[in-house]
């Protein structure tokens, strides 16, 4: 194992940021040796030579002119030891690491500035300052191993012209400020992009980058190429799939597909296709990815959760969505878990029916699927003012932490009021990024909470009740009824699933009612009396039938 020393130097007192700097060594397997504070230069050095250091820290946060002079004096006296192999790095306030990068002595000097996993990088022996492109991973799970403990960060990024996207691509990559971009396209590109005689002119920009040929793809992609060179993905659209997947990953090399089951097709409003056509062509792309070993996300359950739809169908949708992928060859599953959906959930009930997603799924894991964790804050759960929002997103994300997501996906304090431009991300990032680091410092266990554990217990209890009348909806031919688009459709169409937005769809049951309860759980209840309603109690309402094998 190696050993660092490290203390604060001269007369320096302060020496936070030197026990941070050794917190971070230590989860990157360094032997930590902590000298304290205002220690001399002999004392620095002989406790180096005594516990054989193979990196030396010193910090100095006072007077630049006078840390100049003491850290001239400290590189003039460990001259021998440097000369052995010895590693040397600095730490301080901007005007003196400014200083101590013009001794030239320092391997690397940190200003405070940097976020928490470039000096993480460095204790790893990772090149994280330089720029160049094979210093950082570009496949999703290599930069989720290389981040580690601190998940890799995405955000949605699109302005309604593809050359202000390019400029703001830049900017963000330049600014190190994520790992992940997520292209978002407008909607003639996700439902049209190989039809532009389908394309309406007028809603050009309407809800993204205006991308519709390959060129425009490559262009962003190239955009991304500084920086800490992030990955990029984006929709898989709502029509040509495969044809889409095909050009995404010779493009922009796409991170991870994300893709739902059961929505965008006519039962949205988002695509051409009926529903049961497109959980066949949905379950296509998961294989596609699949077999090219490319990372797959199903965003099924927010789905549900943006329309209202109580706690236990998300839970469902949760383990319908890692069955199938699983079932159709996806290897590395990102398992999107978004809170606050719908609005109005507590935090206690929130982080219960994610535990309870993470436990349904976690049975399915082997050698041949790992679940990666992706987390984010609800769509609609932002406040219109911009303070609230900024702590809305901060608080959002420490809870998020319980979880220690792979992938935390950071949705912009700006999203209520208008979509994030390069500036929004940016900060939006810094923002989670301070959340991530306070949580990594000791956060408390919230999911041993008893009142999180009750619940969560009780979705699991309630989700497999759903589970078995889904599996004795099928037909005597289904091999598989929870993958069978014919047994899946007919759970949307009987109100098996069902959500309150789908009221009047002619795809759906939309019967279902629910509510916020005391707890800040989201139930679904008797619409006659307001009277919370168990599965068993709703499902037989329904009056679908059968008996389960779940």
């Amino acid at each position: 194992m190696k050993t660092v020393v490290a203390s604060s130097l001269g007369e320096c007192v302060h020496v936070a940021g030197v026990l941070n700097f050794l917190r971070l060594a230590e989860l990157a397997g360094w032997r930590t040796v902590f000298l304290g504070p205002a220690t001399s230069v002999n004392a620095v050095l002989e406790a180096a030579r005594r516990e054989k250091a193979d990196l030396v820290g010193v910090s100095y946060r006072l007077t630049p002119e006078t840390g100049e002079r003491l850290l001239a004096r400290f590189a003039e006296e460990a001259d021998d030891l440097r000369a052995s192999g010895v590693r040397f790095a600095f730490g301080g306030t901007p005007p003196v690491a400014e200083r101590a990068r013009a001794i030239g002595f320092f391997e690397r000097v940190f200003d405070g500035s940097e976020p928490a996993e470039v000096v993480l990088a460095y204790l790893k022996g990772q090149r994280h300052s330089d720029l160049a492109e094979t210093d950082f991973p570009q496949a999703t799970v290599e930069r989720i191993d290389w981040k580690a403990p601190f998940p890799i960060i995405r955000h949605h990024f699109g302005l309604p012209t593809v050359k202000a996207t390019r400029a703001g691509i830049a900017r963000i990559a330049e600014a190190r400020a994520l790992d992940v971009i997520s292209l978002g396209i407008d909607q003639d590109a996700q439902a049209n992009f190989f039809h532009p005689e389908r394309q309406d002119p007028r809603r050009r920009g309407a809800g993204g980058v205006p991308v519709r040929s390959p060129a425009d793809y490559r262009a962003l992609y190239s955009a991304s190429r500084c920086g800490n060179f992030p990955l990029l993905r984006t929709y898989s659209g709502s029509d040509d799939f495969i044809r889409l997947a095909e050009m995404y990953v010779e493009t922009i090399h796409i991170a991870f597909c994300a893709i739902p089951i059961f929505w965008f097709n006519r039962m949205d409003g988002r695509g051409p296709w009926d529903l049961e056509g497109s959980i066949r062509e949905h379950q296509r792309v998961m294989a596609w990815y699949g077999e090219r070993d490319i990372p797959v996300e199903l965003n099924e359950p927010h789905q549900w959760g943006l329309r209202d739809a109580p706690d236990v169908i998300f839970v469902v949708s949760a383990y319908l969505s890692a069955y199938n992928a699983r079932a159709f060859g996806v290897r590395d599953y990102i398992a999107q878990m978004m809170f606050n959906s719908p609005p109005g959930l507590s935090d206690a009930m929130d982080l219960a029916k994610m535990l309870a997603c993470l436990e349904m799924i976690a049975p399915l894991e082997g050698p041949d699927f790992c679940v990666r964790r992706q987390t984010r804050t609800g769509l609609l759960s932002y406040p219109l003012d911009p303070d609230a929002a900024r702590a809305h997103l901060a608080s959002s994300v420490y809870l998020q932490m319980a979880l220690r997501p792979h992938i935390l996906h950071v949705v912009g304090h700006t999203e209520a009021h208008h979509a994030a431009d390069a500036r929004d991300v940016i900060e939006a990032c810094k923002l989670a990024r301070r959340a991530i680091e306070n949580a990594l410092r000791g956060q408390p266990d919230m999911t041993a909470d008893p009142t999180v554990q009750q619940r969560k217990e009780e979705l699991v209890r309630q989700a497999r009740v759903t589970l078995e009348t889904i599996l004795a909806l099928a037909g005597p031919d289904a091999p598989d009824p929870l993958t069978d688009p014919v047994t899946l459709a007919r759970a949307v169409t009987t109100g098996v699933l069902d959500a309150p937005h789908l009221r009047n769809n002619p795809f759906a049951r939309g019967q279902i009612v629910s509510r916020i309860d005391q707890r800040g759980a989201c139930v679904a209840v008797d619409p006659a009396t307001g009277r919370a309603l168990l599965e068993e109690e709703r499902i037989a309402g329904l009056d679908v039938g059968g008996d389960g094998r779940f």
